[in-house]
């Protein structure tokens, strides 16, 4: 019975990690890396986003064009999405 109750413990335990991540432009572009100010509200200049681009893994950057191409997702983070889909190209 402990098994079990650890089993599916473990279940709830990753499907809420997976919930949280679900957006991952709240999870990603928060880095500020690509934000001028602490309150990340403005963006870099396109050189200095350019270069927190590169510096971001793949796995990340993959995530940030697959929800910018979202037209859901992407609508509040707009400013943020048009210099990742500007760079989606770039590697």
């Amino acid at each position: 019975m402990k098994i079990r109750a650890l089993y599916l413990g473990a279940i709830a335990l990753g499907l809420l990690a997976g919930g949280a991540s679900a957006d991952p432009l709240t999870d990603l572009a928060s880095f500020p890396s690509f934000y001028k100010d602490a309150g990340m509200k403005t963006m870099k200049p396109m050189p200095a986003f350019k270069k927190a681009w590169r510096a971001t893994p793949k796995q990340d950057r993959a995530a940030m064009k697959k929800a910018c191409n979202d037209p859901a997702m992407s609508k509040a983070h707009a400013p943020f999405c048009a210099n990742v889909l500007a760079l989606g190209g770039a590697n």
